[in-house]
């Protein structure tokens, strides 16, 4: 019998039936856009395969005015709608269910012709709105209508109405963005008119025989937000319109409260959905934070919701169903919530990807095709791109051997999992490791490999990660200096402390010294460090107390020579999570300063060019987080012994701690091997 009996049982909505209660979110790839729609045709129809019970596409524009971006995708024309039967055809042909997310961005749109309820500038965006007259309110109607029809044309099983995260239809129900005083603003009858509408025209459109779901936001987290009574009151009143389903919304996009980084906690807001459970009769998803078949199922059991929505985690493994409902879900390759390839490449104008898995996206490029010629593979290094290269080599059916100096594997990832909101981290350990197992790799730990030990062997590979870069700083030998590994390995480090470099590194550091007992395993404790509150008890789910982040555990002073914004490398989605984090610990941040001395005081700076102001920061510890240079003297050893060998990882180009490229060069390295 499965341990996930909710998880996998089928969810009956009348004209048909789902087989499970697992849903792949929507998310914007960036394939649509691309063009190739067999390429988006097997992205998609991969994770059909691997079981889940009802797929949302990335948000498609209703029309011009609505594309989050100039010439993102949508249903246009005739032509359009031949494309995506091609898509629809490849997923009912393995097994499953797809639905079309209609997206209208409103004054998120990056374009001078969004439009908007009301002509307020969004924070997060360069571009004012113009104000919608009634006329402009009916066309957007229309045109969302006209969408489903399409989509329905295109043989979908359904769409979904993006009415959260701050978008069009979330924009009609607020006054922080609504200062409408016709049919379409003042009360919040009027307010909520328009995503009502929406739903009451989509479903006549389409017929009963259609999945019509809502995306509703059941906790804004912004100034002026909704009030749960108001939550509620739509909530019933888009049942009645039609929907099927009502997706969980969390969080407008301009919200200063992370939602679904790696430090929010697990299921951080099923308790929300919960709170809808009874109040409508149609079923109900809970989203966000929800990337283990265990998590899943918990979820469900307590009565949180009636299906889960997960997205990011088929970005990570297509096959997270079809391993869990065979007793497999050791093998599910984990999402870790990084952002990284994800998110950070949407925002870049990339196409999506995934740090865990670089084949996510590229499905029809990165062909892990078994080789007809095994070889003996040897593989020094058991960090991301040594793990990375050794897991599809033996999965391709070559002989591997995996060599590494530690007793463990993970490489720099053991640090990693050290710091506070980065747990996910020993998930994906835990996950290399059982993949090592089960594929039958050979592991030789605890042993510096040396060119005699891999003569013999038909490949080499090196992926011998980084060290730390010499800052060559007069006293950095002193009792009181302490490398970013001897503290992320439990070093002893004072009351104060000065962190050189402010880099990622830099500021996972600081992140761990200034942080007791990590929020990110205490839901309760997470909610008061941000100010989260009850929706049902302050307006948008935020407490008038603001965020109530513990004392720091330490004075930390963060520096580093660039005369530019400390973590400006960090990621484009959660860069801005760590450093209002550390503002919120008190971290004193410094740049544009010159390394001077360090003495027992502490740390000796001056400014600019004519090193002016010399001054000291008093610490009684002073970090080197100055950067990393690759780990290739292995490498070189060979090259002179006339081994040939593969370089790859940190050892190839020392970038921070970049596991991201270091797992996609393996991957692709074993690929071609």
């Amino acid at each position: 019998m499965s341990e996930f009996l909710h998880l996998l049982a089928p969810l009956d909505l009348g004209f048909t039936t789902l087989k499970n209660r697992v849903l792949m979110g929507s998310m914007h790839t960036g394939l649509e856009e691309a063009g190739d729609w067999n390429r988006v045709a097997a992205f998609y129809a991969e994770r059909a395969a691997g079981g889940v019970g009802l797929i949302i596409t990335g948000g498609m524009a209703p029309n011009k005015e609505g594309a989050v971006l100039p010439g993102a995708a949508g249903l246009f024309s005739d032509k359009d709608i031949e494309n995506h039967r091609v898509v629809t055809d490849r997923v009912h042909g393995a097994g499953g269910k797809i639905a079309m997310q209609i997206l209208h961005a409103g004054r998120y749109a990056y374009s001078p012709d969004c439009v908007a309820p009301s002509a307020i500038k969004s924070p997060i965006s360069m571009f004012a709105p113009k104000e919608l007259d009634a006329a402009g309110i009916e066309k957007q109607i229309s045109d969302m209508v006209i969408s489903a029809t399409r989509a329905q044309k295109a043989g979908y099983d359904g769409v979904e109405i993006m009415g959260s995260e701050g978008y069009f239809l979330n924009q009609f129900l607020v006054t922080r963005t609504n200062k409408r005083t016709d049919e379409w603003g003042g009360s919040y009858e009027n307010r909520m008119r328009l995503p009502v509408e929406v739903v009451r025209r989509v479903r006549a459109a389409v017929g009963p025989d259609f999945i019509v779901i809502y995306r509703l936001s059941l906790i804004d987290l912004v100034p002026e937000g909704s009030t749960w009574q108001e939550v509620v009151q739509l909530a019933k009143a888009i049942e009645n319109a039609g929907a099927t389903i009502l997706n969980s919304g969390i969080g407008w996009h301009e919200a200063r409260i992370p939602t679904i980084a790696t430090s929010v906690p697990r299921r951080a807001f099923a308790w929300v959905t919960k709170r809808l459970m009874g109040e409508v009769s149609i079923p109900l998803i809970t989203s966000n934070r929800i990337n283990t078949p265990q998590v899943a199922e918990s979820v469900l059991a307590e009565g949180c919701a009636d299906m889960v929505s997960m997205a990011r985690p088929f970005l990570a493994d297509p096959q997270f169903v079809a391993k869990a409902a065979s007793g497999n879900a050791d093998a599910i390759a984990p999402c870790i919530a990084c952002n990284q390839a994800c998110l950070d490449h949407t925002f870049a104008m990339k196409l999506t990807t995934c740090l865990v898995n670089p084949r996510a996206c590229y499905e029809t490029e990165l062909v892990y095709t078994p080789t007809d010629n095994p070889k003996n593979i040897a593989i020094i290094g058991a960090g991301p791109a040594g793990l990375s290269t050794a897991i599809v080599a033996a999965e391709r059916g070559h002989n591997v051997t995996l060599f590494d100096g530690a007793n463990e594997l993970g490489g720099q990832l053991n640090l990693a999992k050290q710091v506070p909101g980065k747990e996910e981290f020993f998930d994906l350990v835990d996950w290399y490791q059982h993949q090592v197992n089960a594929l039958g790799i050979t592991q030789k730990l605890g042993k510096f490999a040396t060119a005699d030990d891999l003569a013999d062997f038909d490949e080499v590979v090196v992926a011998t990660g980084v060290s730390p870069r010499d800052p060559e700083i007069e006293g950095q030998d002193n009792a009181n200096v302490l490398s970013y590994i001897e503290v992320l390995q439990g070093a002893k480090v004072g009351k104060t402390v000065a962190i050189i470099g402010a880099g990622g590194i830099g500021f996972d550091v600081a992140e761990f010294l200034v942080t007791g007992d990590s929020p990110t395993v205490d839901l309760q404790a997470w909610k008061r460090e941000w100010g989260i509150a009850d929706p049902a008890e302050f307006r948008g789910g935020l407490s008038p107390d603001g965020p109530q982040p513990d004392k720091p555990e330490r004075e930390v002073t963060l520096l580093q020579r660039k005369q530019q914004k400390l973590g400006k490398t960090l990621g484009k989605t959660t860069g801005w999570i760590h450093r209002a984090a550390l503002n919120m610990k008190d971290v004193t941040m410094v740049a544009g300063v010159n390394y001077e001395r360090i003495t027992d005081e502490g740390l000796w700076v001056s400014d600019g060019e004519a090193r002016e102001n010399m001054r000291l920061i008093q610490a009684d510890t002073v970090v080197l987080c100055a950067g990393q240079v690759p780990e290739r003297s292995l490498a070189d050893v060979l090259e002179k012994r006339g081994i040939k060998c593969h370089v790859i990882g940190g050892a190839d180009v020392a970038s921070e701690l970049d596991a991201k490229r270091a797992i996609n060069q393996g991957s692709r390295l074993a690929a071609r091997l």
